[in-house]
């Protein structure tokens, strides 16, 4: 059933009044925010399909910035559309094809090149929500320069060996509940990364939780799911501080 794989509302969404600023680095831009005394650690954000202007992940970029992080979410679609809640999920296929999760290499790169040159970041790390989960788990398989990431609610994808040989620590989140992610895909990931991966890894899901949960503004959660939402945000910040 497509007509709302993601069971994700975003239409009702109470306005957020950001914290940081835009930049333009090379080819793409990009959203900062930086916490008010100096850090060299840092931490890329990768939006999810509604790209890097949606509230949500805007508010999460602020949440990172007041732990002590230089926070950026770059717009991984370089300037093009991102997934809108008007358009139609037939053609869902075909709007990944042209945003693939796996061909984020580029731009992590520049990002990486700006935060080291301009911002002086020594550690930096990366976290990523649904689309941008998919990439996080690429980049962790990928990209040296990331000491540490935070999957949540990635597709799970790839069946090769090679996608559980992760270079740094990485934590997956997921929710109980999230129907494009099967259990038996989980505890496959859980097994295969046990056999293959030989840094710190870590897989939580969250009871009740459906996909998309943990990046709800406050006054956008609903009470029963507020203290799971409240626990992963919680358990993505320890896992930062714990390696950056």
């Amino acid at each position: 059933q497509m007509a709302d794989p993601f069971l994700y509302n975003t239409g009702e969404r109470s306005q957020y009044g950001c914290l940081g600023h835009e930049v333009q680095i090379e080819h793409i831009k990009a959203y900062v925010c930086r916490p008010s005394f100096f850090t060299d650690k840092a931490v890329i954000v990768i939006h999810d399909i509604f790209g890097w202007l949606f509230p949500d992940i805007r508010y999460i970029v602020d949440l990172i910035a007041g732990h002590g992080y230089i926070t950026i979410c770059p717009d991984f679609f370089k300037g093009t559309d991102p997934w809108k809640t008007t358009d139609h999920w037939a053609d869902f296929a075909d709007w990944m094809k042209a945003h693939d999760p796996m061909k984020v290499d580029k731009e992590a790169d520049v990002v990486l090149k700006y935060l080291k040159e301009q911002c002086d970041a020594k550690k930096i790390g990366i976290v990523g929500f649904s689309w941008g989960g998919m990439a996080v788990h690429h980049l962790m398989l990928k990209n040296p320069q990331l000491t540490a990431g935070v999957s949540l609610y990635g597709r799970i994808i790839r069946d090769s060996e090679e996608r559980y040989n992760l270079l740094n620590p990485t934590f997956f989140i997921f929710g109980e509940k999230d129907h494009t992610i099967s259990y038996d895909q989980i505890t496959l990931l859980e097994e295969k990364l046990k056999q293959y991966c030989t840094v710190a890894y870590k897989i939580k899901v969250y009871p009740g939780q459906v996909h998309g949960f943990a990046q709800l503004k406050p006054e956008d959660m609903k009470p029963e799911d507020k203290p799971y939402i409240e626990e992963a945000r919680k358990d993505m910040i320890d896992w930062i501080k714990t390696f950056i």
